[in-house]
């Protein structure tokens, strides 16, 4: 993996990652597909759409079908039919926010599946293997993350052990040919999170990700948290801020200097009957809509847009077809690549400033009529 910048206005950066499997234009949004699809929409779309990278989750996958299946088809590649570049994580939120009974160690961390209870333990180590068999381009250490608002002790020995898995993360790691990145941790407190970087820019990856935001904290909190982690990485290195993906925090992280980002926001909103639009958030099945020969957005060439009316979207939700979460989720996954790609061309063209408060009009409004 290759990463260049070739621009920057301010601290906003837009670059180019290349791996074996293509190119990747930051600032970059994957779209998740933690059971190896993004869901309500094949790969072959997801690519008509601007899709370059997308993000599979190793707990689920460890757990159903299992890393050895992937591998005997022929990795994730093969086994999704995606032919771009694939980004893992390493289990370690999931193992935090879906096992309702966990055992953390110094070892690793035993957990009881979400889905049939059965008991695990996952390592480093396993956690790099498991990777490894998944055959992603991009990989993660395994990490510790605190909820929002424990100790400072509990997010000191978070902090320690997600230092000392880095390492056995490189180590198992070796040369694979995987770009594998670190995490950074130690929650809200600066001088943690500062360890943390510290600790882990010196292991040295090929990238760094920060961790451990998002997780029920006020949003004056995470925005300055964020501009201080952004600041601690390397700026030759892509930065990855996980699990970000409101468009306002987007925004506020690219002015700090990060490249890419990835959330279920898009998807879910999707299937859930809320639109991003242009001119605001629609919720499609309000009544209004019922009649509406209009699409859901004059500004979207996207295939939903081009084709179908919001009077349509709305019977099909309020039909519950399928068919209405698969043009919901066109719609929003292309909105998203669109304002990916322009805030990257006002980035190259140096007018962020103006990009940004022109859209934090549009995405500080509610429902519109």
């Amino acid at each position: 993996m290759r990463f260049h910048l070739i621009a920057r206005d301010g601290a906003a950066r837009a670059g180019v990652i290349e791996t074996e499997r293509g190119v990747v234009h930051t600032p970059l949004f994957m779209p998740v597909g933690t059971n190896a699809t993004v869901k309500a929409i094949t790969p072959e779309e997801l690519r008509k759409i601007g899709a370059e990278l997308i993000l599979c989750n190793t707990y689920h996958l460890y757990l159903r079908p299992g890393e050895d299946v992937i591998r005997e088809v022929g990795g994730l590649h093969r086994f999704t039919g995606w032919c771009g570049p694939i980004l893992t994580d390493s289990g370690g939120f999931q193992v935090y926010s879906l096992s309702r009974l966990r055992k953390v160690t110094d070892d690793g961390v035993e957990f009881r599946s979400h889905i049939d209870g059965s008991l695990h333990f996952l390592t480093p180590e396993k956690a790099i293997q498991i990777q490894h068999s998944l055959g992603a381009d991009i990989i993660m250490t395994f990490d510790e993350c605190p909820p929002y608002g424990v100790s400072y002790q509990e997010t000191l020995r978070a902090v320690k052990l997600t230092t000392e898995w880095a390492r056995r993360c490189k180590r198992t790691h070796g040369d694979s040919g995987q770009a594998l990145f670190g995490i950074i941790q130690g929650g809200f407190f600066e001088d943690l999170r500062r360890r943390s970087a510290s600790e882990i820019v010196e292991i040295g990856f090929d990238g760094y990700a920060t961790g451990g935001l998002s997780v029920g904290e006020p949003k004056p909190l995470l925005h300055e948290m964020i501009h201080f982690t952004a600041d601690l990485l390397p700026s030759e290195r892509p930065r990855y801020l996980m699990g970000i993906g409101d468009l306002m925090d987007v925004m506020e992280a690219v002015e700090a200097g990060y490249d890419m980002f990835d959330c279920v926001m898009p998807t879910r909103n999707a299937r859930n009957g809320t639109l991003f639009t242009s001119e605001g958030r629609v919720s499609i099945q309000r009544a209004e809509y019922r009649s509406d020969p209009s699409p859901v957005d004059p500004n979207c060439s996207c295939y939903t847009c081009r084709h179908f009316t919001k009077a349509y979207l709305r019977h099909l939700y309020l039909s519950g077809e399928i068919l209405g979460m698969v043009l919901n989720t066109i719609h929003n996954l292309s909105f998203y690549f669109n304002f990916f790609q322009q805030m990257r061309e006002a980035i190259i063209n140096r007018r962020f400033a103006g990009f940004r408060q022109q859209w934090q009009v549009i995405l500080q409004s509610n429902f519109h009529r």
